[in-house]
C-alpha cells in the first residue's frame, strides 16, 4: 500500500508545484475547451463544469516563484498572495487561461480584479460578489443575478450557453467529489496517524488544476490505500484545529513542520473551496436556484462571510469539539485583514470555552519554519501535560 500512497503523492506534488499549469494547457489542447482561473475561497465550480469551462484554482505562486514585478503592485504592508498572482500573471503562467474570476476576499483582492483588467484587457476579467444578506428575497435574488451574469460572460467568451439539466449533472459530480472530501476529513479526525495533512492537503491543491472526475479518482485512490496500510501506527501527539489559512495558503513545508511538532491536525482551514457548501447540493428543481440555496443556508463560517445570527468564533468551538481537538493553532498569513480581524473574536470564544490556543503568522514563501516548530512542539507539550483536555 505504501508504493500506492507514493504514487498518488509523486503525483500530487508535481501538480501541487507546476507553476506553468501544464496540466491545464493539456486539458486545452484535449478538449478544446476554456479555462478559467479563481482565487481561493468559493466560486460556483459547477456552473463552469456544466458549460464546458475547466475552473482552475489559483493560490498564488508558494515558496516556488521569485517575485520581482509583483512587489511593485502592492504596498509592503499588503499580504502576498496578490504579488505573486500578479507576478505569475506578467510572466506568462498564467497563459494558458481564458479569465480570472476574483471572489469577493477583501479590498486587496478586488484591487487584484482591476489590475488584471488594466493588464490582460483581451482576456475576461470579473470580479465575483456575494451576499452579506442571507434573505431569499434579497441575497438570493442578488446572487441569482450574480450567477447569471457570470454565466452570461462565459458563453459570450465561447463557453456553451447556460442548460438547467447540464447544470444539474455537474452538482451530481461536485456532489460526488464533496462526499469524498468529507469522508477524507472524517478518516483524519478518526485516525490521523493514517491521513496525514501535509498528504491531504498535496491532493487537495492537485485537484485545484484537475477535471472534477479527475480528482475524484484521485482522492479516492489516495482515501483506499490509506484505509488499508497497515503500517502507519498512533502516536502521542496533540490533536489540533488549525485555524486562519482560508486564502493565502501556507508552504507545504509548514504543515509538515506542525506534524513533525507534536500535532495531530485534525481540522483545518485549507482549501475551502471544497468544503465551503456543508452538504450536497438537492438535484430536484431549479439547478440555478439550489446553487443559490446552498450558498445562502449551507455556507461555512467564514472570515469573509457575515455571521448575523449566532456569535463569531462559536462555531470554531463546535469544530474543536467536533473533531475532539485538544487545542487551535491559528495560523494566519501575515498582513491577512479578514484573518487577523476575525482573530480576537475566535480567540476570546476559545478562552471561554476553555480551549487552550496559540498563534503565528506566515507568508506562503516562508522558508525558515524552526521557530514555528519551536513554538507549535512547546504548545503540544504543554497541552499533553497540563491541559484537561
Amino acid at each position: 500500500m505504501a508504493n500506492d500512497i507514493e504514487t498518488v503523492l509523486t503525483r500530487a506534488e508535481e501538480l501541487y508545484r507546476d507553476l506553468s499549469f501544464g496540466s491545464v494547457q493539456s486539458w486545452k489542447e484535449k478538449t478544446g475547451g476554456m479555462a478559467v482561473g479563481y482565487l481561493p475561497i468559493y466560486v460556483p465550480c459547477e456552473l463552469f463544469h456544466a458549460q464546458g469551462v475547466l475552473p482552475v484554482g489559483i493560490m498564488g505562486g508558494g515558496d516556488g516563484l521569485e517575485i520581482i514585478r509583483g512587489d511593485a503592485y502592492y504596498q509592503s504592508y499588503i499580504c502576498h498572495i496578490p504579488r505573486s498572482t500578479i507576478e505569475l500573471g506578467l510572466n506568462g503562467n498564467l497563459d494558458c487561461l481564458d479569465g480570472m474570476i476574483f471572489p469577493a476576499i477583501c479590498d486587496v483582492i478586488r484591487n487584484l480584479s482591476g489590475m488584471w483588467k488594466l493588464q490582460f484587457p483581451e482576456k475576461l476579467s470579473r470580479y465575483f460578489d456575494v451576499p452579506q444578506n442571507f434573505d431569499a428575497e434579497v441575497g438570493g435574488r442578488f446572487y441569482r443575478r450574480e450567477l447569471e451574469e457570470l454565466s452570461s460572460d462565459l458563453a459570450q467568451r465561447g463557453a456553451r450557453a447556460y442548460d438547467a439539466e447540464a447544470l444539474r449533472s455537474s452538482i451530481a459530480v461536485y456532489n460526488e467529489n464533496r462526499k469524498l472530501v468529507r469522508e477524507a476529513y472524517r478518516l483524519r479526525r478518526e485516525s490521523p496517524w493514517k491521513v496525514r495533512t501535509a498528504e491531504l492537503y498535496l491532493v487537495l491543491r492537485a485537484g485545484l488544476v484537475l477535471p472534477v472526475e479527475e480528482f475524484t479518482a484521485m482522492l479516492r485512490d489516495y482515501l483506499d490505500a490509506v484505509s488499508n496500510d497497515d503500517t502507519r501506527r498512533p502516536m502521542d501527539q496533540a490533536r489540533v484545529v488549525l485555524a486562519g489559512s482560508f486564502c493565502e495558503q501556507p508552504p507545504l513545508g509548514l504543515i509538515k513542520t506542525l506534524e513533525r511538532s507534536g500535532c495531530y491536525i485534525v481540522d483545518d482551514d485549507l482549501v475551502q473551496i471544497y468544503r465551503w457548501l456543508r452538504n450536497d447540493i438537492p438535484l430536484e428543481g431549479d439547478p440555478l436556484e439550489n446553487l443559490v440555496r446552498a450558498f445562502l443556508d449551507d455556507s461555512i463560517e467564514s472570515p469573509t462571510r457575515y455571521v448575523g445570527d449566532g456569535v463569531k468564533g462559536q462555531d470554531l468551538v463546535q469544530r474543536v469539539e467536533q473533531s475532539r481537538a485538544e487545542g487551535v493553532l491559528f495560523c494566519a498569513p501575515s498582513f491577512c485583514d479578514p484573518a487577523l480581524l476575525d482573530q480576537p473574536m475566535a480567540t476570546r470564544a476559545a478562552d471561554e470555552a476553555g480551549v487552550p490556543w496559540t498563534a503565528f503568522k506566515y507568508a506562503e514563501n516562508t522558508g525558515q519554519f524552526q521557530v514555528i516548530r519551536e513554538q507549535a512542539g512547546t504548545f503540544a507539550d504543554s497541552i499533553k501535560l497540563w491541559s484537561d483536555a
